[in-house]
């Protein structure tokens, strides 16, 4: 029913209206048209479950602005790539996946729509800021005036999209419905606001109004047509996937248990990077619900198991649900296939190969961010009692990754010196895990949070560097100017 959802409103056009509401918000800032496709595509994939019709829902409309602002083919196809894998990550829907993860852990979706929303908006502020980062290295400028939307006109045109989702959100959170029947009446409200738009429309324009809503009874069935073509797929690899599961259920689960454990020599940490390459390449064939479902019967037993063993508080169950899921959404973005990276480059005329190896190198900020929630229960705000403290852990994990995004891309303010790369690397481990250096300086946890002032010295330290340097090249630039 979420995949339906999503292929309706792609059809009767919400993915428009997305990019232009982005647009409008975003055009006036230096490399606008990249941050609005990022916005533009968290809302649309987090409904349609599929990051390849992501990028050609919305790549269509943002690719070719990114393209006419200045940005290379293959930075606006991978900076589109990077924000439609990542859609299915953000809460409250993540392409229907969340719905999924609770049933396998036993816990309510709120729980598991709680535990998603640190690290989703830590790594969409990540990306926001690579998208300055890429602004600030080609000398980006804002949109034309012209060019960038009226924010009241669009909402104006497209506000009726927001109600079911509205809807969709108020039945989940508030009613606590089911998700099958919170997904059916939302579809209910969408094709009511769509007819009553299409009808209202054609009265104000002098046109037949049953011509007109014949006419919106066709793009909802094409939705209807689209959704149940992309839940065929789905529906047919969760159904295969579920033959492992089965397999493992039988008795063969504690065999594969055990050749894990022992490919991982007892070593979580290996054991972690085995179940992302695994993730990783399973997902190059599998859709991410059929891949999820299979790495969640293989390793994460295994996982919960071993970390028993590990120094420090264990790993809890949908930390490690949570980190096969992340995984398996990145193998859409993962040369030398990445199916998304071929769409998009198709798109924007480049080299899919190049495509994806940008994508990827975007998206390492967000193949960080699990090995960092499985050892800080505190990012899926595990163990957090206030909002005081859920903020400063997001703004801090948020820094985290803005410094880890910086040593990954090179740059910051200028290009960064080789001695500045670690201290961004050093600033992001700390942000992001605190009490780790709390353990290893043998202190009392309790002051975990006063580890962050180290942290932020860290990220600190090579900005004012780099800042001094903009500031020493802008006076020799000027006494040049005089002297001449």
């Amino acid at each position: 029913l979420f995949v339906l959802m999503g292929s309706i409103l792609e059809r009767v056009g919400a993915g428009r209206f997305f990019n232009e509401m982005a647009l409008s918000l975003l055009g006036r800032f230096k490399g606008g048209p990249a941050k609005a496709a990022i916005v533009s595509s968290g809302l649309t994939g987090m409904a349609s479950g599929s990051s390849i019709a992501n990028v050609v829902t919305t790549g269509t409309f943002t690719i070719p602005l990114m393209k006419k602002a200045g940005y290379p083919p293959a930075t606006a196809a991978a900076t589109e790539v990077a924000a439609s894998t990542n859609g299915q990550l953000m809460p409250p829907i993540m392409g229907a996946a969340a719905f999924i993860i609770a049933e396998y852990v036993g816990i309510s979706y709120i729980a598991v729509v709680k535990a998603a929303l640190v690290p989703a908006l830590v790594s969409y502020v990540a990306l926001f800021y690579i998208a300055h980062l890429e602004a600030g290295k080609l000398n980006m400028q804002p949109l034309p005036k012209e060019d960038i939307p009226a924010f009241v006109g669009v909402l104006a045109r497209g506000f009726h999209f927001l109600l079911p989702i509205g809807v969709l959100l108020y039945e989940l959170v508030i009613k606590r419905h089911s998700p099958k029947l919170a997904a059916f009446n939302a579809i209910v409200v969408l094709v009511a606001v769509v007819l009553t738009r299409d009808m209202l429309a054609a009265r104000r324009r002098g046109i037949s109004v049953p011509r007109a809503a014949a006419a919106g009874i066709v793009s909802v069935a094409n939705g209807m047509v689209a959704g149940a073509r992309n839940m065929l797929a789905v529906a047919l690899a969760t159904a295969t996937a579920g033959i492992v599961v089965g397999v493992v259920a039988m008795g063969i689960g504690s065999m594969v248990v055990e050749i894990v454990e022992t490919a991982a020599a007892g070593n979580i940490f290996l054991l972690l990077f085995i179940t992302a390459a695994a993730s990783l390449v399973l997902g190059m064939g599998l859709p991410t619900t059929a891949n999820y479902v299979v790495m969640a019967s293989v390793t994460v037993p295994v996982i919960v198991h071993l970390s028993a063993r590990f120094e420090g508080p264990p790993i809890a169950p949908i930390a490690a649900h949570l980190f096969c899921f992340y995984f398996g959404i990145l193998a859409d973005d993962t040369p030398p296939v990445g199916l998304a990276a071929y769409a998009a480059a198709a798109i924007a005329g480049s080299n899919p190969i190049r495509t994806g190896l940008k994508g990827f190198s975007y998206d390492l900020r967000t193949a960080v961010i699990p090995f960092m929630f499985v050892f800080n229960a505190e990012l899926l705000l595990n163990g957090v009692h206030s909002f005081a403290q859920g903020l400063l852990v997001f703004l801090m994990a948020a820094a985290g990754a803005c410094a880890f995004a910086s040593a990954v891309q090179g740059w910051c303010l200028v290009r960064n010196r080789w001695y500045e790369i670690p201290l961004f690397l050093a600033a992001a481990f700390i942000l992001f895990c605190p009490a780790a250096l709390t353990r290893l300086l043998d202190l009392d946890p309790a002051g975990r949070y006063f580890m962050y002032l180290p942290g932020l010295a860290l990220y600190g330290l090579p900005i004012l560097l780099q800042r001094f340097r903009v500031r020493t090249a802008g006076a020799a630039r000027r006494s040049s100017r005089i002297r001449t």
